[in-house]
């Protein structure tokens, strides 16, 4: 094992052209968390080449040379005798063992409660980190985002191998159950689904018992490849159901719902910007923090828009809401309304303004 250990300290890390994310590593310790192809090890990576060569050691614990046992019992040794100061154990497990450094920094799908470190964690490239993939910003980028989504090697790939890429991803990433209830959330995105719901409709073509698919879909949650949208005041009502990236919808599924799919887009938004956010009859999103109300509407003009308010007018004299936003993909408009500012908003400008 210390050969093995020795290799790891000597390689040298290369990454291609690396384009900074809106994260950043200091001298914190850190687990980073994040689905696969987030850019957890690009972004460990860049940090690290900016360190001496011989004051931080590199270790991927899916290695399958490496003897777990043997390197719970060498690596604090090796640590002091190299001196190294920031040990990266990327793709960690619990199995493994931590030295006695002075930066420690983990990388997982799953988070662990580990008191020492910092929790950052990283989602697919949101529209502002996606633009600084395009050759050019232009009218077309919008339309780029939507077939290729947030995962930033979607850029390498041919468009014929683009589905066969993400699938090939998660197939590896995940359990096949994990992927089995993940094919299907991609046919109920955007809409109120329950966990129950789930297991109804795929019990009738494969044998699956209640507790295991329930698991499964809190592994998926805790993982992050779903995300679910509480009703407002109501705890027990279904969640809202979306998934970690719009580009999954077309690579796991060949139903078409734009509707649904630019409402996902938009959810993914105020997740990365931790934007605290509900769901209530009508109304895509309210955020009770600026007291604003969000629709998509990606292809209406102010009289669908119009209508919309009056089916929503009882909620946003209730809550005395300040703005009402209808996000569209390229329609641009103010619209006089007596309780609140009322814009219609394309999405590339609100997402770049937020």
């Amino acid at each position: 094992m210390e050969i093995l250990l020795e290799e790891f300290y000597k390689t040298d890390i290369h990454i291609d052209r690396y384009i900074d994310r809106k994260l950043y590593i200091d001298k914190k310790s850190y687990q980073i968390n994040g689905i696969a192809q987030s850019g957890k090890t690009k972004l460990v990576k860049n940090y690290l080449l900016s360190l001496k060569k011989n004051s931080y050691l590199y270790i991927d614990c899916l290695d399958v040379r490496i003897d777990i046992k043997k390197f719970n019992t060498q690596i604090s040794k090796f640590c002091l005798k190299y001196k190294i100061d920031t040990l990266v154990l990327d793709n960690y497990d619990d199995r493994f063992e931590f030295a006695n450094v002075n930066q420690l920094i983990i990388t997982s799908q799953i988070h662990y409660d580990i008191d020492f470190l910092h929790t950052m964690r990283i989602y697919p490239l949101d529209y502002e980190e996606f633009l600084a993939y395009e050759h050019k910003y232009d009218s077309s980028a919008l339309n780029h985002f939507l077939q290729l989504g947030g995962f930033a090697h979607m850029h390498k790939l041919h468009s014929d191998s683009t589905n066969s890429y993400i699938q090939k991803t998660l197939k590896c990433s995940l359990e096949n159950m994990e992927f089995d209830i993940l094919v299907f959330c991609t046919k109920v995105m955007s809409q109120k689904v329950s966990a129950y719901t789930i297991y109804e409709r795929m019990k009738s073509t494969r044998k699956i018992s209640k507790d295991k698919l329930y698991k499964t879909y809190e592994n998926l949650l805790k993982k992050n490849y779903i995300h679910n949208l509480e009703k407002f005041g109501h705890k027990k009502a279904t969640k809202k159901l979306y998934l970690c990236d719009i580009s999954l919808k077309q690579a796991l599924s060949t139903d078409k719902h734009f509707g649904r799919l630019f409402e996902n887009m938009v959810f993914l938004q105020l997740l990365k910007h931790n934007t605290k956010c509900y769901y209530d009859e009508g109304i895509d999103f309210y955020l009770p923090d600026t007291n604003e109300v969000i629709v998509c509407k990606p292809f209406a003009d102010e009289r669908m828009f119009f209508k919309k308010l009056e089916a929503i007018e009882e909620f946003i004299f209730t809550h005395q809401i300040k703005k009402v936003t209808a996000i569209t993909m390229n329609k641009e408009a103010t619209i006089s309304h007596p309780l609140s500012k009322v814009e219609m908003l394309p999405f590339d400008i609100w997402a770049l303004g937020d």
